[in-house]
């Protein structure tokens, strides 16, 4: 599938991902105007954006993606953190400090055209991940966020992902960052990181590799958010992983890629005030 189809697809997940009070993957704003809200009254946030990643997993080569999404919230309701790498989803329950809800991700997969050098390997179409998603504030700036997702298309594997993020707002700022782990199972690591004796035999420079699940990566993650208006937002954020277990040792992360994984982005928001 082309670049452009795939934009087209990462266009209609961020829309998938809209709902009442959903989560910004980039940027969650205050309410606009706190004071005794009407209840059918609600902020509307649209996002757009770029993204530096790796070209498919376990590459050494970078491309720039766009990235979006649609942000709908009760005008009144509390104040919610969304770190940049979140899935895009909504909480169906928020009491206690826990909030539970579904998600979904975007995986651009795997093409002869990220780099020639995986000639004869197979292709991996796109990927849409559903699933569910559990956050925990054990204080009003410290919070736990585990995803777990299924993918559809490109691949029929478990994945799951976990951060812990610090959250520091002062004036107009909001700084964020902290700890990453991403795993996937059997089915999820070898479509992505394992080599048949067949493609092997074709490309010439791999040997045949059989990926089994776990963890995949270990990093951190950080981002910095300005409010120039109630109105308009920026947020510039940046990522780190480090491959390991199959990931790393995989004949395609060693022959055409890194274990070292980097990801950087910035994303403008645009908040206005709708009754419905």
């Amino acid at each position: 599938m082309s670049r452009v189809a795939s934009a087209v697809a990462l266009a209609a997940i961020a829309l998938l991902g809209s709902g009442a009070q959903a989560a910004d993957p980039f940027f969650t704003t205050q309410p606009l105007s706190p004071q005794a809200p009407p209840t059918n009254e609600w902020i509307v946030t649209l996002r757009a954006g770029g993204k530096v990643l790796p070209r498919f997993e376990g590459s050494d080569r970078y491309g720039v993606f766009p990235s979006g999404g649609l942000n709908i919230q009760r005008v009144g309701a509390p104040w919610r953190f969304s770190a940049p790498d979140d899935g895009f989803g909504f909480a169906l329950l928020d009491a206690g400090g826990f909030r539970i809800g579904p998600v979904a991700r975007y995986s651009t997969g795997r093409y002869l055209s990220d780099d020639r050098r995986l000639y004869g390997l197979d292709k991996i179409d796109w990927s849409v991940e559903p699933g569910v998603f559990v956050e925990y504030y054990p204080v009003d700036n410290l919070r736990a966020r585990m995803e777990i997702r299924h993918g559809i298309n490109g691949h029929d594997g478990f994945v799951g992902n976990a951060a812990i993020d610090l959250i520091h707002r002062f004036d107009r700022f909001t700084l964020s960052g902290g700890p990453r782990l991403a795993l996937g199972d059997s089915n999820y690591m070898d479509t992505m990181f394992g080599v048949s004796a067949r493609e092997a035999a074709v490309n010439g420079r791999v040997i045949p590799f059989k990926a089994n699940g776990g963890v995949k990566s270990l990093g951190a993650s950080a981002a910095l958010s300005y409010a120039w208006s109630e109105e308009w937002t920026t947020t510039v954020h940046g990522g780190y992983d480090r491959l390991v277990g199959d990931a790393a040792d995989s004949p395609i992360t060693r022959a055409f890629g890194s274990r070292d994984q980097f990801s950087f982005g910035l994303s403008a928001a645009y908040s206005f005030k709708t009754r419905w």
